[in-house]
């Protein structure tokens, strides 16, 4: 699928506007302050562009699923405090997302100055992708600027509904997001990679399927990789096993081979006997995990055989960890993969947002990622060849313009 290139804040005249961006500061929080700023870091190019030119900012985001209630704990105050070490700019931060004290403040902030609205997902009409919300927030400025893929997904008042009101453009963390991933599907150099991980197949069936069909090989691991073994036959004691997959399992694998699509498992398996950080642990063969033991991670002669697969790879993409990678006694087949990822310097590597971004972090590789998505289920989304309902309304780039 290939999306439809959107016009973005280059392809109109922003000067002097008031610009209702739609970011993604859903960062984690620790002790009232943000426990990593990388989704505001990746909001300031935008940000900095649209200040350049006089653009006075209302920022609008969510945070957390505070479900229609004001939650203290999800309040913005740390975002706009964290906003404002990392650039210097003043920031100004209202206690509602719509209301008269938000058209003051607005009518008060001078150009180049920034607002940032409260929690949006506080009102219960953000979820609802309320017309009547997306009137209100539009009324607040003349040009709407979308800049938060990660929420792309969603058909939300703030990131689908508000365009139906004031002229709606991509940010330009929103449109490398989307010419990465346009590029990977469309273009890819080859041998193209996947690695897929995470809990369940079931969560990502349309992604593997849409994989098969444009990939050079796939390497699974993680939960899911214990379904497919289990539909190859194998024992995998008390391991997650989605019984109700295993048909679709073997679809998949029938799927790639009918292509020649390389479809790497597991040979070797970390298992623990129980679901604990702290449990004892043994590597076995894959399909042959003991009674009562369950499989956490891969081995380290899985590692080796993904690595060497990959050496040969020229484009990767990587979703979902290879193991419960929040606990150290399981995170060494995820760790050591990333860091794989990062040794290949002919190689163009993305890795699709979530728990896939946290180990990159984790491992110490972030900056040799050619890209890291901000968004987990947008990315899934859009490879899966769904309608991103946060870009659809974006204004379409015309043949021949920029």
């Amino acid at each position: 699928m290939q999306v439809l290139p959107r016009k973005t804040i280059h392809d109109v005249d922003v000067s002097g506007q008031t610009v209702l961006v739609r970011v993604d500061f859903n960062v984690p929080l620790d002790d009232g302050r943000v426990a990593d700023d990388t989704r505001i870091r990746a909001s300031l190019p935008t940000l900095n562009y649209l200040r350049e030119r006089g653009c006075r900012l209302i920022l609008m985001t969510h945070l957390g699923r505070p479900k229609g209630q004001a939650k203290e704990e999800l309040r913005l105050d740390p975002v706009a405090r964290r906003l404002e070490e990392l650039t210097g700019w003043p920031v100004v931060k209202v206690d509602q997302v719509v209301g008269p004290q938000v058209a003051e403040a607005v009518a008060q902030l001078p150009p180049g100055g920034i607002l940032l609205l409260e929690n949006l997902r506080f009102d219960p009409r953000e979820e609802e992708g309320s017309p009547e919300l997306a009137q209100e927030l539009a009324a607040l400025g003349s040009l709407y600027v979308n800049d938060a893929f990660g929420t792309a997904h969603r058909a939300h008042a703030s990131t689908a509904v508000v365009a139906r009101f004031l002229p709606a453009v991509a940010g330009l963390l929103m449109a490398r997001e989307l010419e990465v991933l346009d590029r990977l599907l469309s273009d890819p150099q080859r041998p193209f990679w996947a690695i897929i991980g995470g809990a369940k197949v079931g969560d990502k069936l349309g992604v593997l399927q849409a994989l098969v069909q444009v990939c050079d090989g796939i390497a699974v691991g993680g939960g899911m990789a214990n379904t497919f073994l289990a539909a190859q036959g194998g024992s995998m004691g008390d391991s997650l096993v989605e019984a109700d997959r295993l048909e679709e399992a073997r679809a998949i694998m029938a799927a790639a081979a009918q292509r020649g699509c390389r479809f790497l498992l597991p040979t070797d398996l970390v298992a623990a006997s129980a679901f604990a950080p702290d449990a004892d642990k043994q590597v076995c063969p894959a399909g042959e995990v003991p009674d009562g033991w369950q499989a956490l991670d891969v081995g380290p002669e899985t590692v080796a055989a993904f690595g060497e697969a990959l050496a040969e790879a020229k484009t990767v993409f990587w979703n979902g960890p290879l193991g419960v990678f929040e606990w150290p006694a399981f995170a060494e087949g995820t760790v050591a993969v990333a860091r794989t990822l990062a040794h290949l310097e002919d190689a163009v590597v993305v890795v699709g947002g979530g728990d896939s971004a946290a180990a990159v972090v984790q491992a110490g590789v972030a900056d040799a990622i050619d890209h890291i998505s901000t968004g987990g289920g947008a990315t899934l989304e859009y490879i899966e060849g769904r309608s991103l309902p946060g870009v659809e309304v974006l204004a379409v780039k015309e043949a021949g313009e920029g």
